[in-house]
This record gives structure tokens, sequence and C-alpha cells, in this order.
């Protein structure tokens, strides 16, 4: 038996993005966006409603996408839930620190491992907004012995958009584009 849900946004797990710009006098600027993801190997798309944020990207062209981090879950929370235009010091009550990006106008925050550095290419539809992943950065923190990103050390966050809740990834089951020859 199955129940049918209808179009929602059901795609699991769901990664909490963290989108941060500069204003239009070079002050960093952070919020927590749950719509969004990957489109191929160089391009990312986030679909922002009417936002300091939106305006920011209109006006430099650049944005970083930082990962949510269960260590800094309720930060993350906090700049998804206050705008920038009602509490302009909401990154430092978040406790988030920033540094310019070498890569494009936009800020890396320190406190979140993984941010990728991108170039808008169009906005579709009114409100999202597709982008040239330009570069990645992450903190040797999160890397493993092999130089790479390694979910042993890195706990993203996954946004529940059924019940609104945080969770973090569990444990590794199994081996991409290996497991499955064993059914060949």
């Amino acid at each position: 038996m199955s129940k049918n849900f209808g179009a929602k946004p059901f795609l699991f797990p769901q990664p909490v993005m963290m989108i941060g710009t500069y204003d239009e006098n070079g002050k960093a600027n952070l919020m927590n966006a749950a719509w969004g993801g990957i489109v191929g190997m160089s391009q990312i798309i986030v679909d922002l409603a009417g936002h300091k944020t939106t305006d920011n990207i209109l006006l430099n062209k650049e944005f970083t996408v930082s990962m949510g981090d269960v260590e800094h879950m309720a930060a993350c929370d906090y700049v998804g839930i206050v705008s920038a235009n009602n509490e302009p010091d909401k990154m430092k009550k978040a406790g988030f620190t920033s540094r310019r990006s070498e890569f494009v106008n936009a800020p890396v925050i320190n406190e979140l491992p993984l941010t990728m550095e991108c170039r808008l290419i169009k906005v579709l539809e009114g409100s999202m907004y597709l982008a040239e992943i330009v570069n990645v950065v992450a903190d040797e923190r999160i890397l493993g012995d092999d130089g790479e990103i390694s979910l042993d050390k890195f706990h993203p966050l996954t946004y529940d958009t059924v019940h609104y809740g945080y969770y973090a990834l569990g444990e590794r089951v199994g081996n991409a584009f290996k497991d499955g020859n064993k059914l060949k």
C-alpha cells in the first residue's frame, strides 16, 4: 500500500545551503536556503524569494554557497530566520566571521568548512539563480588522509522538508560505481 502526496519537494537528503554575499557597502551577509542543488559538474541552482541576499547577488553577480554543518546548526538556522534588512549584525550575533573569497566577490564563512564560490549565470523565472561553481574551498579539518573531503570528518546538515527538522548524515553503507557490479 502507498500514499499519494501530490507535487511536493520531497527530495532527501536536502542540503542546508548557506548563501554568502556582500552588500553595496562591502558588508558580508549570510542566509540559510533550503531550495536548490547541483546542476551537472560545475553549476548550482538556488531558488530564493526576494531577500537582501538576492539584492546582493544581483548587485555583485557572485556569491558563495557554504554547507551548514552539525556544529553550527543553531547559527545556520538563525541566519535563515533573521533578515539583514532588520538585523544588520546578524552574522556577528550568529558567531560567524568571514574572509574575502580568492575567486569571487563574496565572503567565505570561516566557521563553515566547505564553500562553493559561484558566479551568476542567469536568473530563471524570477527566483532561481543559476551559477557556475568557479572554486570549492575546504578547511583542512574535514580532509582525510587522501587530501579529499571526508564525511568521517565533515558533518553536513540535511533539511527535512516534511517536519522542518535538521538531521546529520548517517554511516557509509556502500560503494558507488562498484557495489552494483555484483548484480551483473
